[in-house]
C-alpha cells in the first residue's frame, strides 16, 4: 500500500476509523454523572452531543468525542462485534478485500448499525475509491447527522477532488456539531482564505 496521504491521517485524527481493539483514553472513560444514569443508548448520545457543542475546552471536548465514539463502536450484538474484530484485524495484516468481505457482512446483519458503513467507508477512502467511500459516508450521515468522523471524511474527499466549496460546507456541519475541535478550526480558516484568495 502507497504511503498514507496528508488526507487519510486527517480522517484518522478525526476518528473515522477507531480501531475496536484499542482502548480510548483513561479520560474518556469516565461518563457524567447525569450521562451514565441514561439507559438507552440514543438518550446517552443526545446527551454527550450536547455536551459537546456546549464544551469550549478541547480537552474536555475531546474526552466527550471519545465517549459518543464509544457509544458507536458497540452494535449491541456480540456476532457484529465480532466481525468488526475480524475487519481490523485484517485491515492491519493487510488484507483488504477480506475486510472488505467483512463490513459487507456486519451490514447485511445489522443495516442500522452506523460504525459499519463508517469502517467501511474509511476503508474504501485508504482503498482509494473515493466513490464508494462517499456512498458510505452518505448512508452514515443518513443514519447519524452528527457523525464528525463522517463528516472530516467527507470534507477530505471532496478536497482531494478539488471541491472545496463543498469541503467548506463539510466542515461547517462538523463545526456546528463539535466546535472545539482545533484541527477542524484550523481546515475551516485554512479554505476560507484559499476561497477568498480565489475571489480576488
Amino acid at each position: 500500500m502507497p504511503a498514507m496521504s496528508s488526507f487519510l491521517r486527517l480522517i484518522l485524527s478525526f476518528g473515522l476509523l477507531l480501531p475496536l481493539c484499542a482502548p480510548l483514553p483513561a479520560v474518556a472513560q469516565e461518563q457524567p454523572k447525569q450521562t451514565a444514569a441514561l439507559k438507552s443508548e440514543p438518550e446517552r448520545l443526545n446527551a454527550l452531543f450536547t455536551e459537546l457543542k456546549r464544551q469550549g475546552d478541547e480537552t474536555k471536548a475531546r474526552a466527550i468525542s471519545d465517549q459518543i465514539r464509544r457509544e458507536w463502536t458497540d452494535s449491541g450484538s456480540a456476532s457484529v462485534n465480532l466481525l468488526m474484530q475480524w475487519a481490523e484485524k485484517a485491515i492491519t495484516d493487510k488484507k483488504e478485500s477480506v475486510a472488505l468481505d467483512l463490513y459487507d457482512q456486519v451490514i447485511v446483519l445489522d443495516p442500522a448499525y452506523v460504525e459499519g458503513w463508517n469502517r467501511r467507508a474509511t476503508l474504501h477512502y485508504q482503498m482509494g475509491n473515493y466513490r464508494k467511500s462517499m456512498s458510505d459516508i452518505n448512508r452514515v450521515l443518513t443514519l447519524e447527522p452528527r457523525h464528525f468522523g463522517a463528516l472530516a471524511g467527507m470534507a477530505a474527499i471532496f478536497s482531494a477532488s478539488g471541491q472545496d466549496e463543498l469541503a467548506l460546507k463539510a466542515w461547517e456541519r462538523f463545526l456546528d456539531v463539535y466546535p472545539a475541535d482545533r484541527k477542524a478550526q484550523e481546515q475551516l480558516g485554512a479554505l476560507e482564505e484559499k476561497l477568498a484568495g480565489n475571489r480576488i
